[in-house]
């Protein structure tokens, strides 16, 4: 077993609600499912039922969903073009560990008024940085302590945790890829204590995500050298998963391009291809944004499918952005069409567990009341609600799916078959032509696959 985080008290000092209620949101309840409720109520669910059976199993079964602590609970509205526009009034200012408990505390009641399960964060999100490694460490260790306590007293579980290897100016070139050995080391060090902490909570995975893995040009780059540092960087942290007795899962988000002119984790294929080339594919999947989809150059639901389809799909941050835009938006995914695709493909792969639906979404920073914090979560749990729903019924009524069948049919027999398998040659290929001729034209009936699609949606 590798070390263990010492025990600290748990201050509860830091704790008092705002406004002296005993809530931080006060005239915010429990959020109730109310299916009739008209248009201008968008404090209630009218699609998602947490205990309505689908396919089998029940909503929150299928929906593992997930909010991030990082854009809720500390974005500000901060944006290159402006201040701070999100002045939340539990907030005092500071980065203090006494603001951060009150902020965890604000948080838990949070998950239990929206009625979700898991949460995520960053190691930084949750705890300031210090002068030093070890007093960075300590404040983790405190404040753990008191997410240990909130999670127990809720019954809210950590999806995963994460290592913030991006924002801090030692990470300007890189964490697993720097080149220098005393930034690798320390990106090393944090995700040593984070996997720690991850453990520590229960965690059911850890993420990685190399905000500036890639590089900016490749004039003063040798790409050979940071991918092996990535990929050993990788496998030292397996040992110590392996050596503290962490039992999640690792993933791999990719993203194309922001803040890198190009990352190493461009897109599903290319983690795949990189996870195989190094030998970690049996021990990492994938942790896909449909945002950094977009971004490069793919529809929506490319990567989830892709990645399902060779048995990489771990874990959804569900997302979206505006297709107009070449930059990460993070916003609230509200399209019920792209919530179809998505909820199509993880019922095909039997669901998505150990991970989840993670709300890696932050509200518009024009979006300043507290409730809407609330009305952006509840209007993403019902699109995906409504896409689980429409999902089950293409998986039921079997059309699409036959419609796929048929298209392929010829290579389940004879010497399609032999193809399928790897048996065929070229000779036999050539044969089969000189006896057949031409081939005849058939349709892919795409129209009419989107026809059958809409009738669902």
């Amino acid at each position: 077993m590798g070390p263990k985080a010492k025990k600290a008290k748990v201050d509860s000092g830091a704790s008092a609600p705002v406004d002296g209620s005993g809530e931080f949101f006060p005239g915010i309840s429990a959020i109730q499912y109310k299916p009739d409720a008209p248009a201008t109520d968008t404090l209630c669910y009218k699609h998602y039922n947490a205990k309505e059976v689908v396919h089998g199993r029940t909503m929150e079964e299928w929906l593992r969903f997930s909010v991030v602590y990082w854009h809720t609970f500390r974005g500000t509205g901060l944006d290159p073009f402006g201040s701070a526009t999100l002045k939340r009034p539990w907030e005092d200012g500071t980065d203090s560990m006494e603001m951060a408990k009150k902020r965890l505390r604000v948080a838990f009641e949070f998950f239990t008024k929206l009625g979700v399960k898991y949460w995520t964060f960053h190691d930084r999100d949750i705890a300031p940085e210090g002068a030093t490694i070890e007093e960075s460490n300590k404040n983790l260790d405190e404040i753990s302590d008191l997410a240990l306590q909130l999670q127990k007293e809720t019954g809210v579980k950590l999806l995963w945790a994460t290592s913030n290897l991006f924002s801090h100016p030692r990470y300007m070139n890189g964490a697993g890829t720097n080149p220098d050995l005393h930034a690798y080391a320390y990106a090393g060090a944090q995700v040593k204590k984070c996997l720690e902490i991850a453990k520590k909570l229960g965690a059911e995975n850890f993420v990685f995500w190399g905000g500036r893995e890639g590089y900016q040009s490749l004039l003063n780059t040798d790409v050979h050298a940071e991918l092996s540092h990535m990929a050993n960087f990788f496998k030292m942290a397996l040992a110590y998963k392996k050596k503290i007795g962490f039992t999640g899962q690792f993933l791999i988000e990719p993203k194309a391009k922001e803040p890198t002119k190009h990352q190493y984790d461009y897109d599903a294929m290319t983690v795949i291809a990189f996870l195989k080339t190094f030998g970690l594919d049996k021990d990492f999947k994938i942790n896909v944004e449909p945002n950094h989809t977009t971004l490069a150059g793919h529809p929506y639901e490319h990567c989830i499918v892709m990645a399902s389809e060779f048995g990489f799909l771990g874990s959804i941050d569900a997302n979206t952005g505006s297709p107009d835009c070449g930059w990460d938006t993070d916003q609230f995914p509200m399209d019920v069409k792209n919530a179809t695709m998505v909820m199509r493909t993880v019922i095909k792969q039997g669901g998505i567990q150990p991970g989840g639906l993670n709300f890696d979404c932050k509200v518009r920073r024009e979006s300043t009341d507290p409730e809407d914090m609330f009305i952006a979560h509840i209007g993403a749990m019902d699109t995906l609600a409504r896409g689980l729903r429409n999902a089950a019924k293409i998986a039921e009524e079997g059309h699409l799916d036959k419609l796929v069948q048929e298209r392929y049919k010829t290579f389940k027999v004879g010497l399609g078959a032999k193809v399928e398998k790897g048996a065929a040659t070229f000779e036999e290929l050539e044969e089969y032509v000189k006896k057949n001729g031409n081939p005849e034209m058939i349709s892919g009936k795409q129209e009419h696959c989107e026809a059958m699609f809409n009738h669902y949606v």
